[in-house]
């Protein structure tokens, strides 16, 4: 073609949580059993939509505004009912209805945002980075994802001296972004660390982005907290979504809870942009919207909630339980979401361990596989090749620690003890071989 058509970021959409299956799926075409432990869908795992909730939204199909457009920033009694919740909050700031925007999902609100920034603003997230955030804001910006350190050795938690460093290095950086519960660590962040971050926000006129997802999902003993109740004065975008609490993930439903929209003129248009962007493609799926204030407002949902948290929890323990007495790794318990990270420790892999596999082409394809590969992804193609079990190297998640991340999202408890199990083993074997 005469003019290149490519934009500059092309190079970084990269979905490594996705991308390893077409390397699962090459070994499973050689007859390999496959166990998926790469991506967060409960249902996949076999996880059913509790009885209550099935119903509700059965009851919405009968609805003939379910099949219709709705209101480009979303249904108005939907974000209405949302706003009350919000401000329902203890020590939260107010919203309005207004301050509510639904996206087809979190991952059409992260290209939103994102797409819709100025080139040269760059946002300054977490390593180990969640993909959608880290691939998007690369994207837009056509250079590599600029981000602050997590500690594996204090739980995954931000280094706010790192933070503060690149912050004021770097006058490119306009905003922050967090996950709490974080992707992929599963940590929770308590007040004092979220106050840091708040502060450094205010020093240097930035914005923050918390991705709450996971919001709702927080184990027993660590901070159940919103954005809205620690985010003081500081212009604010949180995105929430039904596709891990219900879970709906196929419903494709989240949204952005706009925070101190009015503190900053600047903030105030960009969201305007949002929005305006928002009414070209008309409106987000009305169904799982309108499914928000019956499930939401339903008394027996905290409960539904609290349940899920303490499975998971449970799983997370069986988990823990399993890499105990490690020496190879950090293995620490998250304190929210349903995932698990497991971190090599320096100098523990090289270029030369193997595990054994049964098949010759197997066997064949992973060592065709592992060339010029980081140590850590070799590790997980071996671990696919010897044991079928597939889990996302932690170099994928823009991440300079060898690790691996596995879900907890296994129903079966005999085959969850076996994954877990059978990771183990395969450290042991690997590491010693």
């Amino acid at each position: 073609m005469r003019r290149s058509i490519i934009h500059e970021g092309a190079q970084s959409l990269r979905y490594e949580i996705r991308e390893i299956v077409g390397v699962a799926r090459s070994i499973q075409g050689l007859g390999q059993a496959i166990i998926w432990e790469n991506i967060g869908d409960p249902i996949q795992k076999g996880e059913e939509l509790t009885p209550w909730i099935r119903e509700v939204l059965h009851s919405l199909l009968d609805d003939p505004i379910s099949y219709g457009y709705c209101d480009s920033a979303g249904v108005p009694a939907v974000r209405a009912f949302l706003a009350d919740n919000i401000n329902a909050r203890e020590g939260g700031i107010p919203v309005t209805p207004d301050d509510i925007l639904f996206f087809n999902g979190i991952g059409d609100a992260v290209a939103r945002v994102y797409g819709g920034l100025k080139r040269e603003a760059r946002v300054l997230g977490p390593s180990p980075a969640y993909s959608t955030h880290s691939s998007a804001e690369a994207s837009h910006s056509g250079f590599a994802h600029v981000t602050y350190d997590l500690d594996p050795y204090h739980g995954w938690m931000p280094d706010v001296d790192d933070i503060r460093m690149r912050v004021k290095y770097n006058d490119s950086i306009a905003g922050i972004l967090l996950l709490t519960p974080d992707n992929p660590t599963g940590a929770v962040y308590p007040r004092e660390i979220l106050d840091e971050i708040v502060c450094i926000a205010q020093e240097y006129g930035l914005f923050i982005i918390a991705d709450e997802i996971y919001a709702h999902i927080v184990y027993e003993g660590q901070p159940k907290l919103h954005m809205s109740q620690w985010i003081q004065d500081v212009p604010a975008l949180s995105m929430r979504g039904i596709s891990k609490e219900y879970p709906w993930p196929g419903a494709r439903c989240g949204w952005l809870e706009v925070l101190n929209r009015g503190k900053d003129e600047n903030f105030d248009h960009f969201v305007e942009s949002l929005l305006a962007a928002k009414r070209l493609e008309v409106c987000s799926t009305t169904l799982p919207q309108l499914s928000i204030p019956p499930v939401f407002g339903d008394p027996r949902y905290q409960a539904h909630l609290k349940r899920r948290a303490g499975i998971f929890s449970d799983r997370a323990d069986e988990a823990a339980a399993a890499f105990e007495g490690c020496d190879a790794v950090v293995a620490n318990k998250p304190g929210g979401a349903f995932y698990y990270t497991v971190k090599f420790k320096k100098g523990t892999l090289n270029g030369g361990q193997t595990l054994p596999i049964e098949s010759p082409s197997v066997r064949e394809r992973v060592e065709t596989m592992v060339k010029d590969v980081t140590p850590d992804r070799r590790f997980v193609y071996y671990l696919m090749g010897a044991t079928g079990i597939v889990v996302v190297p932690l170099s994928g998640f823009q991440c300079s620690h060898d690790g691996f991340r596995f879900t907890l999202l296994e129903e079966d408890p005999e085959k969850r003890a076996w994954i877990f199990k059978s990771l183990r083993d395969a450290i042991d074997a690997y590491v010693g071989s």
